[in-house]
């Protein structure tokens, strides 16, 4: 490895960015980074269930819905068809934004067929996971923010989209039909009278129903602010292809959180590979270029669901309760601690066999500082065999021994580092056996989650 600093940038070369674990590796500092070579960022899927945590000048941003390269002037950003969008959530981080003195509408794109997010997602999203506590289930973990029905809406081909806040008329009767619905799933199978749904959904309630005048209502004055940046999002990122800009495609939460190829039933709502941000943003698969893998130096985990490599997170003077404290190992979105645990490179390999990864950005490097040993999964005993990928659904990871090398450690400070040769040998030692073990080149790696903290071996828009 050595350092790649004369860099020269292709014209219309288009890079996805992807989380490789269970989310929250630092794909937001990565994009932001990125978005310097990219005229256009987009994201493909998820909704604002995602948390990407931006540290710029030492000043910390977090956002959940709006593309990462927001932050860079002039830069245009999509949400593209793929994401469910919650209008009073985006306007209520544009407005955050604005006030930061960050210029956001002028430079915002919505697809018209984004999936919107409605009180009555969140409200049925709250009541099941209330319903399986009550009936003495395990959670699935989700946010509660309305996700998973909203998603549901659209494969059952009744989603309110976004271009339907231009026609009123259409809007209100589609609006009156789903209301009717979703107070009858409240109501009826999931005594909602007797849940706190929180002071965000509580004025629009009464007895566990929805009141359809105060939805339209609030709709509609969302319509009016959304107007002006709802687009054909998938002609303007194909025209600005063809005039050579260079597109970055950002992907919320992270593979193992796939709907399809994740730990499943523990898992998120939409596909979270690189493949869909074709299908999500409206490209062309042909369009992405080089596929960006972002990977934790060990590995985390929000809510339920298996986790091989997970260690005692909770007592102080642990490797994992060192990764919780050290990491700052609590969510952008819902403020849950992480679970934490050792790098998983088994795991890797199914990563990067959905994502057809070009290369990997190993992020929190600095973290593993003061820890004297290392233990890297390298694959797991499962009835009696070994295997070194991860299986596919949860009862089968759930049964998972990680079988460990161990590494030495280092003692010497990573933070801020940005170049390699200054790494201690320990530190490229273990980075080196990250890419034996997964078989994927290490191309970046992040040393605190400042934007200038970065080691460039290899740069994804490099020509």
């Amino acid at each position: 490895m050595s350092n790649n600093l004369d860099v020269q940038i292709a014209k219309g070369r288009n890079v996805v960015v992807v989380g490789t674990q269970w989310g929250d590796e630092g794909k937001g500092k990565l994009v932001d980074w990125l978005t310097e070579s990219a005229q256009a960022v987009a994201r493909f899927q998820g909704g604002h269930n995602a948390g990407h945590t931006l540290v710029i000048n030492g000043v910390k941003t977090a956002l959940h819905l709006i593309p990462s390269g927001i932050m860079r002037p002039g830069v245009k950003c999509y949400i593209g068809n793929g994401v469910v969008v919650s209008a009073a959530k985006l306007l209520e981080e544009i407005a955050g934004l604005e006030q930061a003195g960050v210029e956001v509408r002028s430079r915002l794109r919505i697809s018209e067929a984004c999936p919107l997010i409605l009180p009555f997602h969140a409200a049925l999203d709250i009541a099941r996971e209330a319903y399986k506590v009550k009936a003495g289930n395990e959670k699935i973990g989700t946010t509660g923010r309305g996700i998973g029905p909203a998603y549901e809406d659209k494969i059952a081909r009744r989603a309110l989209r976004v271009q339907d806040l231009k026609h009123p008329e259409r809007f209100a009767a589609k609006l009156r039909e789903l209301i009717e619905l979703y107070n009858f799933l409240l109501t009826e199978r999931y005594d909602a009278a007797n849940i706190d749904f929180g002071a965000a959904l509580q004025p629009q309630l009464d007895q566990g129903r929805l009141q359809y005048e105060l939805v339209l209502e609030e709709a509609m004055r969302h319509a009016e602010q959304l107007r002006p940046m709802i687009a054909d999002t998938s002609r303007e990122l194909n025209d600005l292809h063809k005039a050579g800009g260079n597109i970055l495609f950002e992907g919320a939460q992270g593979t193992l959180l796939d709907i399809d190829h994740g730990t499943y039933p523990f898992v998120t709502s939409s596909n979270c590979v690189a493949g869909n941000a074709a299908a999500g943003a409206g490209v062309g698969p042909g369009l992405l270029h080089y596929v960006l893998g972002i990977t934790k130096a060990y590995c985390t985990r929000v809510g339920g669901g298996p986790f091989p490599t997970e260690l005692d997170w909770e007592t102080e003077g642990t490797p994992g309760y060192h990764m919780s404290v050290v990491g700052a190992e609590r969510g952008v979105t819902t403020g849950r601690s992480r679970r934490c645990g050792w790098f998983d490179a088994a795991l890797l390999k199914r990563s990067a066999q959905v994502n057809g990864l070009s290369g990997l950005c190993i992020t929190k490097l600095d973290v593993l500082d003061g820890l004297t040993e290392l233990q890297l999964c390298v694959g797991y005993e499962l009835d009696g065999e070994r295997i070194d990928i991860l299986p596919l659904g949860a009862d089968d990871i759930a049964q998972c021994k990680p079988i460990y090398e161990t590494l030495p450690g280092w003692t010497d400070s990573t933070v801020g580092v940005t170049e390699y040769d200054k790494l201690p040998a320990e530190a490229r030692q273990y980075l080196k056996r990250i890419e034996e073990t997964t078989g994927v080149p290490v191309h970046v790696i992040s040393t605190s989650p400042d934007r200038d903290h970065t080691i460039m071996m290899h740069h994804p828009f490099a020509a």
